[in-house]
């Protein structure tokens, strides 16, 4: 984990590494996402669906849960 400092107008410097891994140049436009008292800088991505695949873990299954849900409605 990298600590980075906030410059007078609130600007940080991405240190090199990651600039490099993500691709972010000048002019690069990330998204901010604040949750939970934390917040994200998200970079671009060409297929946000191809990149958001398996982010969810498999276990529980919120098919299964509400399958069973409307089972129980029904009886």
């Amino acid at each position: 984990m990298a600590t980075v400092k906030t410059l007078s107008k609130g600007q940080i410097v991405i240190p090199a590494e990651m600039r490099k891994r993500y691709h972010i140049e000048p002019g690069t436009e990330l998204q901010v996402m604040e949750y939970a008292g934390i917040i994200y800088l998200i970079p671009p991505v060409e297929d946000p669906v191809k990149a958001a695949c398996g982010l969810l873990p498999p276990k529980p299954s919120l098919a299964e849960k509400l399958l069973k849900e409307r089972k129980g409605e029904f009886k």
